[in-house]
């Protein structure tokens, strides 16, 4: 029976079995309990890589937007010294690029926004201006101010020659009088019919005269003066009217500035001028400013060494106007030219020099008297 039915200490295999299952089982719930922590912390893991993720993209998107809508911008009026140029036609994202490169601001961004705030967009003037390097955009701003460009204000009298043109010019801007007379050879505006020559044509005025301005730049706004004069006055079609040619107009018209006391006399002198030009037998200009201007000399009475010149310009000696003008009119002089007196003088004596007196007479023995007059008050 023992052998059929075994040893009751054998277990019997279904127990073991059941037993081993067991054992089994409990492996695997802790495998699965080992695999479920393994998961859980790689989830957390993974979460935590994807929170560091989002917040760096978070933090450089911050920045990012920060810098984009709150562009970087310093602090304070700045320190040193530096010289800006806004170049003609610059618009303010220009302007704002220089500022940045320049050190002035610190980003384009910021001084764009500044004059957008200001509502200035339209108020840069061209020029050069002194600002200082780590600016805030609103102050640097506030420093392009065209009233605070650094200009020199040049002023040219009525009746100057060229020559003493270029005398304060090279003294207000630093450069040679040979810089000038070369850039008076070029492309500087001229009319045709001032055939080549800027005598007569760069117009007297106060000009700002930008530091940074070339000689033709300088000789260019002159010429631009003397064009708006001429326009204004309707100076082509009224000398074309008088039957000379523009030209001719301004060789009378700084002829008349030469000789002029005052300006009142200016329209007497004109009538006094076309009067020889028109006269029949043709009568000679006798003109003192003319000789001086062709010896390079200076005075308003020509003496009888002065008189024998071959100059073109002694009007004593040759017929009709000299070849160009012998000095920068200025509009009086202009006008008076195209607008003479109405009289029959051929005469004019300057009697009192000192105080500006000018008489004008018609008849050789009146002139005779005047230059007596001239003679013993000038001595």
């Amino acid at each position: 029976m023992d052998f059929l039915l075994g040893d009751e200490d054998e277990e019997p295999s279904s127990r073991r079995r059941a037993r081993g299952s067991r054992s089994q089982q409990r492996r695997s719930r802790k495998r699965r309990k080992r695999q479920r922590r393994k998961g859980h912390a790689a989830t957390v893991f993974a979460v935590v890589v994807v929170v560091l993720v989002l917040g760096g993209v978070g933090y450089y998107g911050y920045n990012w937007v920060r810098n984009v809508m709150i562009p970087a911008d310093y602090t304070g009026q700045g320190t040193g010294e530096v010289s800006i140029e806004i170049k003609q036609g610059a618009i303010a994202s220009d302007v704002a690029q220089t500022l940045e490169q320049q050190g002035v601001v610190a980003s384009a961004r910021a001084f764009i926004n500044a004059i957008g705030a200001a509502g200035k967009t339209a108020s840069l003037q061209p020029g050069t201006y002194k600002l200082r390097k780590g600016m805030s955009a609103e102050a640097a701003l506030a420093m392009l101010d065209p009233k605070n460009r650094i200009t020199d204000n040049v002023t040219f009298q009525e009746g100057l020659r060229l020559s003493k043109i270029y005398e304060q010019l090279a003294k207000a801007t630093g450069r040679p009088i040979s810089a000038f007379k070369q850039a008076a050879k070029g492309d500087i505006g001229l009319p045709s019919y001032a055939k080549g020559r800027l005598e007569g044509y760069a117009f007297p005025a106060t000009y700002e005269i930008d530091p940074k301005m070339s000689p033709a730049e300088v000789l260019t706004a002159m010429v631009d003066r003397y064009t708006q004069t001429a326009e204004k006055l309707n100076l082509e079609q009224e000398a074309q009217q008088l039957g000379y040619s523009p030209h001719d107009i301004m060789t009378i018209a700084s002829i008349i500035q030469a000789e002029a006391g005052k300006v009142s006399d200016m329209p007497k002198i004109s009538r006094v001028i076309y009067n020889r030009l028109e006269r029949n037998p043709p009568m000679k200009l006798s003109m003192d400013s003319t000789v001086m201007y062709g010896l390079n000399k200076y005075g308003i009475s020509a003496s009888n060494a002065d008189l024998q010149s071959t100059s073109p310009y002694n009007t004593y000696r040759r017929y009709g106007l000299p070849p160009g003008p012998i000095a920068n009119p200025g509009d009086h002089a202009i006008e008076a030219a195209l607008h003479p007196a109405d009289g029959n003088w051929l005469f004019f004596v300057t009697t009192d020099p000192k105080r500006g007196i000018t008489k004008f007479a018609e008849t050789e023995e009146q002139f005779i008297k005047l230059r007596d007059e001239f003679n013993r008050n000038y001595g």
